[in-house]
């Protein structure tokens, strides 16, 4: 039986202009939200249980399924542009006048884009594995086999360990403990991402790649709020160079990464990566 806080967490909801959006809240109240963007269908079902319980030993953390993902009612988006209009809408449902963000993988680009475009709203950003918005010089192409993987129509357990986990003994092993962790809320039977939206998240990122790096760059440096970065180094998906390249054109940024870890080093690495969190927030 679970003991993780995060699986007794109800759904919740709350109406926007565009979508009944649902999501979950656990942790103490007051101070500044912790609103965490999630991956590519990826549903807040998702999060692992015991990463949200470390972040929420000291933060009031708030989770939510963007339009038309999940729980959350309305036609999906296509485009970064539209994710982060999505995510903005719910915040501001919600009455909140500013909060942190952590967004792993396509949520991090996303979480970028707001504290881009909406500087007001956001205090401190939290990017986990996530592309800085467009090319990055020197980046490998990506790989034929993860590109085929992420494009599949139904992505198995064995799917998501390759993606997320390093092909190492201890990797997997961290992959299919994450597995177990997230299986009480899978074995409710909740929403998934639907084709359409799975394409929509597919497209946002093909539109993404496009945008050329001198675009990029100044982007970047328009972002004057405290960043942390984190990637891991055997990551498949986005290389640990994007992080990298990411903190050197951003006024204000740190950079963490784990040598043993990919795409999902939070999670591999759940207790030590919410202290960095923490840390970071508190700081």
């Amino acid at each position: 039986m679970s003991t993780y806080l995060a699986d007794a967490a109800e759904n919740l909801t709350v109406e926007g202009p565009s979508a009944t959006f649902t999501y979950r809240r656990i942790g103490p109240r007051g101070g500044i939200p912790l609103v965490l963007l999630n991956r590519v269908r990826g549903t807040v079902d998702w999060w692992d249980p015991e990463f949200l319980d470390h972040l929420a030993a000291g933060h009031d953390v708030i989770v939510f399924d963007d339009i038309g993902h999940g729980y959350t009612t309305g036609e999906p988006r296509d485009s970064v542009e539209g994710f982060a209009d999505g995510a903005v809408e719910f915040i501001e449902a919600l009455g909140l006048p500013q909060v942190d963000l952590l967004g792993w993988t396509l949520g991090g680009t996303v979480a970028q884009h707001i504290t881009r475009t909406r500087p007001d709203l956001v205090r401190k950003l939290v990017v986990a594995a996530a592309n800085p918005g467009g090319t990055v010089p020197g980046a490998p192409a990506p790989d034929e086999k993860v590109r085929a993987t992420m494009i599949k129509p139904e992505v198995t357990a064995d799917d998501l360990v390759f993606l997320f986990f390093p092909e190492t003994d201890a990797g997997r092993a961290a992959g299919y403990a994450y597995l177990s962790r997230v299986a009480t809320r899978l074995a409710a039977g909740g929403p998934g991402v639907s084709e359409a939206a799975g394409l929509g998240q597919i497209t946002a990122i093909a539109k993404d790649a496009s945008i050329p790096f001198e675009q990029v760059r100044a982007d970047l440096e328009t972002i004057k709020h405290p960043v942390l970065y984190a990637t891991g180094m055997r990551d498949a998906m986005i290389p640990a160079l994007a992080s990298y390249t990411a903190v050197q054109h951003v006024t204000n940024a740190t950079l963490v990464t784990y040598s043993d870890a990919g795409h999902g080093f939070l999670f591999q690495h759940a207790r030590d990566f919410a202290a960095q969190v923490s840390a970071f927030l508190a700081d």
